[in-house]
């Protein structure tokens, strides 16, 4: 594909306060957040060759609302310290958990120990990393060594591992400081219906109306972020765990091509028929810390063997304009409401101004992946569910997990895995035509956490048939719900390993539609 590099679209002035204590004063906060400010004592640092200059384009002088790429800049400049920016975060989840319930461990006291060694390495002229003294929170799906680490399901209640998960030791490594865990359903599938609830710790609310889902299975973390809680956070994507929580609370969001970003270290152990569609990746507020991070997260561990050594492209790079771009505003198993269609035409339009070759088209054979797919999950009559309830020892699952299935013979079964690669191969060769497909995340917008959900729901399948392509894709707010203050979402879809077509999609419609919006809380 043509391309070349230039500026990131949507580029606006960054101006800043030239002074630590003006910057601190000017920023803008909650009264919690406030309060612990006030408490904080400026210091002069001396590693000024480490400031360097901002390539940030976030316009935000809120370290709770500002892109966790501007904050690393800002840290490494030392207009705020790697303590004071944990010690806001940390007043922030305070002041809003008690109505979202999205983090459900913290560990505030090791993230402020950390935080002061990081302040003390760059007295010293040191970095970590790029995250040099971020604030992060991980789903609770991940194993984090040393912190109570459920995956949502009672039989690891108390379960402290002695590890890190590969993507939460690579971000670690890099310099984030972790504030806490954030929630999931049970195996991050125990949801039903319900977005992000578990025997454990309860349900999360929407931050923008708190009797609405945040989506799942990474709604603890898609809310926590929204909120200004934390920088960013990591979350898994197995049918749209990433992207439905990204379209909820109005954030960023992708999941990578499959074979990206290794699954070390997660609850549900990788290999086998389930995790054979799932990928982890980054959920933040603006779409340049995608690019910041897949980089960090990405690449083999030497564990996940599904892993492979594909370079990450310039997401700057992308020659926007000379894009093919495929769009539908239904996939055919279930159509969108009208405000979800019409957000796809008007994110459609952003490209079309830049000269791009648009067509209304979508991949061949939809309906028969999922439904392949769906058979394919329970072929096994769900006994991979219960193995992993035995392996956890969990003797109470969730309401909403589902443990219903007819095994099927194995000849079934291998004309199932047959059956899906072909309709893979021919989706695959129908996409060469095409750079980029601009698609609903969702079918509508988010709903309220009592909402009954039918017998025969197919709202997953607007983001669940990228899971079984492998194909990477990312969402990000575009817009406003009839249901204000509710945010809408798009999905953009790229060819396998092109992650920088996604980001630099994504990017675009930022800067047009402005993207993230901070909730009433």
């Amino acid at each position: 594909m043509p391309s070349h590099r230039s500026s990131p679209p949507g580029n606006r002035p960054l101006t800043l306060p030239t002074g630590r204590r003006q910057f601190l004063r000017t920023a803008g906060y909650g009264t919690a957040a406030a309060l612990a400010l006030a408490t904080l004592r400026p210091r002069l640092g001396a590693a000024e060759a480490l400031s360097g200059g901002l390539r940030s384009k976030d316009p935000s002088n809120d370290p709770l609302a500002m892109s966790a790429t501007k904050l690393a800049e800002l840290i490494r400049a030392k207009k705020i310290s790697a303590t004071e920016a944990v010690k806001l975060h940390i007043a922030r989840i305070e002041q809003v958990n008690p109505k979202i319930n999205a983090i459900v461990t913290k560990c505030y006291e090791r993230a402020l120990m950390e935080a002061a060694e990081a302040d003390a390495l760059l007295a010293k002229g040191k970095l970590k990393g790029p995250l040099h003294g971020v604030p992060m929170t991980i789903k609770d799906s991940f194993d984090t060594a040393g912190i109570l680490s459920t995956g949502g399901t009672l039989g690891r209640k108390d379960f402290i591992p002695g590890k890190d998960a590969t993507v939460v030791a690579r971000a670690r490594a890099a310099g984030a400081i972790l504030l806490g865990k954030s929630n999931t359903p049970e195996f991050t599938l125990g949801g039903g219906g319900k977005g992000t609830i578990n025997l454990v710790f309860g349900v999360t609310r929407n931050p923008y109306n708190l009797d609405y889902q945040p989506s799942g299975s990474s709604g603890g973390a898609g809310a926590i972020v929204a909120c200004g809680g934390s920088s960013f956070d990591i979350g898994s994507d197995y049918g749209g765990s990433i992207r439905g929580p990204a379209f909820a609370n109005g954030i960023a969001g992708i999941k990578p091509t499959l074979g990206r970003v290794p699954r070390t270290g997660h609850i549900v152990g990788y290999g086998g028929a389930f995790d054979s569609f799932q990928e982890t990746g980054p959920l933040a507020r603006r779409v340049e810390d995608l690019a910041l991070l897949l980089p960090i997260l990405q690449g083999p561990d030497s564990w996940d063997a599904a892993m492979a050594p594909v370079p990450l492209g310039d997401p700057a790079a992308v020659n926007l304009g000379s894009l093919r771009i495929a769009f539908y505003t239904t996939n055919g198993q279930v159509d969108p409401t009208p405000e979800i269609q019409a957000t796809v035409k008007q994110c459609v339009a952003y490209f079309s101004e830049l000269g791009c070759k648009i067509a209304e088209d979508r991949p061949p054979k939809m309906k028969e992946l999922a439904e392949t797919r769906n058979a394919f999950n329970g072929a096994d009559g769900r006994e991979h569910i219960r193995r992993l309830l035995k392996k956890h020892g969990t003797l109470q699952a969730s309401p909403g997990l589902r443990l219903d299935g007819e095994v099927v013979p194995a000849e079934r079964f291998t004309k199932l895995c047959e059956d899906m690669d072909a309709i893979r191969s021919e989706q695959l060769a129908w996409f060469e035509q095409y750079d980029l497909i601009v698609c609903p995340a969702s079918n509508c917008a988010p709903i309220p956490l009592d909402a009954e959900r039918p017998k025969n729901w197919m709202g997953a399948s607007y983001t669940s048939e990228y899971n079984t392509t492998g194909w990477p894709a990312g969402v990000v707010r575009c817009g406003t719900a009839e249901k204000a203050p509710l945010p809408l979402g798009i999905q953009v879809v790229a060819q396998p390993w092109r992650d920088d077509v996604v980001i630099a999609a994504l990017s675009h419609i930022e800067g047009k539609s402005g993207g993230w919006q901070k909730p009433p809380l």
